[in-house]
């Protein structure tokens, strides 16, 4: 799939191909001037000696990006008049935009931004969680296509640079005055961050420098379906994020059902690989488990989930179904997720039930979708059941 961007006034359009961990590449166009939100400070440095220009500036111009929120070259003032009209005419700042910017009555926040080639994603700020947190996307769109998930419908659009996923960062830091106050970020927005390796984390070690965000990978969760090649290749990144594996049932033949995928890689072989998976002392492997009605709620999945887990470091994160059109399950009762909680903490399991933040706005877990100017099949579904009223089950829907 080739994504037209449109050409820089200066240089010509160079097409990069990136080689994804599972399918087909995608061919993405990059331009020139260099985007200096694309590039890590050892990166930018080596750019700017190229050109004739001192490395230390490097530092100052990642201030201006990160730390103070400034895109404009022109405004950067400890630079010389001279230099600063240099950069002006070899580098550009790309800036996501917002769209939309819609408030929960909850206080969750979701943001539609443009990307520069005009395609959309959608970024989320949960506050008081107890930490204030940014749910950021990795891709437009998302090739897994698990069973429950609303972006999974869009199917895969593209994956983002490390500037786009970065940038994310830098707009709901600017747009909710947060550039001076800590904040945790989740990669659980659109997207399988590991399906974008590269980009993914080079995104980290931007937000991680000291002269920008100076983020703590402490305060960074990498949310994956078990993605085993990239899985165990982060495994000796030196910038480890938290890890949290999407599970949602405790057999491959369910699972298999659910996340497509585990066709390819097993649960037995994924919780070898999170045993495998270096941790600090105080660290924990977190599973996500979607409650669905009537499909993996029941008790004997509960015990069996326990089993899985038994000598793995981890915690368990219960998501009720976030019910939505075009989802074809259905959120279970308040008594099966109780019960189903009770019987993995009476197992010793740290459990925890995830609270729905943003549904009223269709921010919550598994909800994220937006609008291409051609609509996936998922996308047109969703568009025509989001009038209509459900009632009893709708495992039947086809996407």
């Amino acid at each position: 799939m080739h994504i037209l961007a449109r050409r820089a006034r200066r240089g010509k359009a160079v097409r990069s191909t990136f080689q994804q961990v599972l399918g087909k590449p995608i061919d993405i166009v990059t331009n020139f001037p260099i985007d200096l939100a694309n590039l890590e400070r050892a990166a930018l440095e080596s750019a700017l000696v190229e050109r004739g220009h001192k490395r230390f500036h490097a530092r100052q111009i990642f201030r201006w990006l990160y730390a103070r929120g400034v895109t404009d070259i022109a405004a950067m003032t400890d630079l010389s008049r001279e230099l600063r009209a240099a950069l002006a005419s070899e580098f550009t700042v790309a800036t996501p935009e917002i769209v939309v910017h819609e408030r929960s009555t909850d206080g969750t926040e979701k943001f539609l931004l443009r990307l520069a080639d005009g395609l959309q994603l959608e970024s989320v700020f949960i506050p008081d969680t107890p930490s204030m947190t940014f749910c950021v996307s990795t891709q437009v769109g998302c090739a897994m296509a698990c069973a429950f998930c609303l972006t999974g419908k869009m199917g895969l659009v593209r994956n983002l640079t490390a500037g786009e996923i970065a940038g994310q960062v830098r707009v709901l830091a600017g747009a909710l005055d947060m550039r001076h106050k800590k904040f945790n970020i989740v990669l659980m927005g659109m997207g399988e961050p590991l399906h974008n390796y590269d980009e993914t984390m080079r995104a980290l070690r931007i937000l991680n420098d000291e002269h920008g965000f100076a983020m703590s990978p402490r305060r960074v969760t990498l949310s994956t379906v078990g993605l085993l090649p990239a899985l165990e290749k982060m495994a000796h990144e030196p910038i480890m994020p938290n890890l949290a594996i999407s599970l949602h049932a405790p057999t491959d033949e369910l699972r298999g059902e659910l996340v497509p995928l585990n066709k390819k890689y097993g649960v037995g072989e994924i919780i070898a690989a999170c045993k495998r998976f270096p941790q600090t002392k105080r660290s924990r492997i977190t599973f996500e488990y979607v409650l669905l009605a009537g499909v993996n709620d029941s008790p004997e999945d509960a015990r069996k989930l326990a089993r899985l887990l038994s000598g793995v470091k981890s915690k368990v994160n219960i998501i009720p179904l976030n019910a939505a059109p075009g989802i074809p399950f259905e959120r279970p009762s308040d008594t099966a997720i109780d019960q189903f909680a009770q019987i993995l903490a009476e197992r010793g399991l740290i459990v925890s039930v995830r609270k729905s933040r943003g549904r009223d706005i269709r921010a919550a877990c598994g909800q994220l979708i937006v609008e291409g100017p051609r609509r996936s099949p998922g996308q047109a579904l969703a568009a025509v059941l989001h009038t209509e009223t459900f009632k009893g089950k709708t495992r039947n829907v086809e996407a």
